[in-house]
């Protein structure tokens, strides 16, 4: 068990963490494939997704809403239909929609008590400049793929973080879902992690590429940190 004492942050992934990305996912795609009579499982659309914005965020870098224009673009393209311009940006507007996981701004509160709280995520600031709205909590920073110029699992991401937040990355704790963009670059720096296993019920990898990693504490949701950061658990 963690000591969790010994940290001053928590960083944050926050889709796929915090909100509930894979719901935001698949209410934006779906009524773009059901135009074209297209059925495809719900398991498949997110592998899809996570394959395609895997490979477009390993290239040169490019603001998160172009990323998820040439998504769709892609899906289009291995699916045979050709998107028009609102089907293109369906991801990118759907963004101020997506909601947090029903535990995660009570937990949010509770973790705020104890740390400083700090999002690294690979996003715009403008999208999520919506996201914080529904966050209910203020962040101590806010670390964007905009402002660092690439996107996790680059460890350029975290460590443009420590140099923004000025924190030890001793004290430290990286907190995420994903073990693709987070777990496995965090690690490779020397951070301690959760994993927020929030498909622990569910199989495969959903919207995000698969990957291993060794985790120094897995929960199934924030509501299970927060209890045990307090000792309540």
């Amino acid at each position: 068990m963690l000591d969790f004492s010994q940290y001053e942050a928590l960083t944050f992934d926050c889709y796929g963490t915090i909100i509930n990305w894979e719901q935001g996912i698949l209410e934006a795609i779906k009524p773009v494939l059901a135009a074209y009579q297209l059925e495809i499982d719900d398991s498949q659309i997110l592998e899809l997704f996570a394959q395609l914005e895997g490979e477009i965020e390993a290239g040169e870098y490019q603001s998160y809403r172009s990323v998820l224009g040439q998504v769709m673009q892609q899906f289009g393209e291995k699916l045979g239909f050709v998107p028009t311009s609102d089907q293109l940006d369906c991801l990118a507007n759907s963004i101020q929609n997506w909601q947090p996981f029903p535990d995660s701004i009570d937990a949010l509160k509770r973790l705020k008590q104890q740390f400083k709280l700090v999002i690294i995520s690979n996003i715009d600031d403008d999208l999520f400049a919506f996201t914080t709205k529904r966050l209910g909590v203020p962040f101590d920073f806010v670390i964007t793929a905009f402002q660092a110029k690439s996107y996790k699992p680059s460890t350029h991401n975290f460590e443009f973080a420590f140099e923004k937040t000025g924190i030890p990355r001793d004290k430290i704790l990286h907190v995420a879902q994903s073990i693709y963009h987070d777990i496995v670059p965090a690690k490779a720096l020397g951070l301690s992690t959760v994993w927020v296993n929030r498909r622990h019920d569910q199989a495969g990898f959903g919207a995000t590429l698969p990957a291993s990693s060794q985790p120094d504490l897995e929960v199934p949701n924030l509501e299970t940190l927060a209890k045990l950061a307090e000792g309540t658990a």
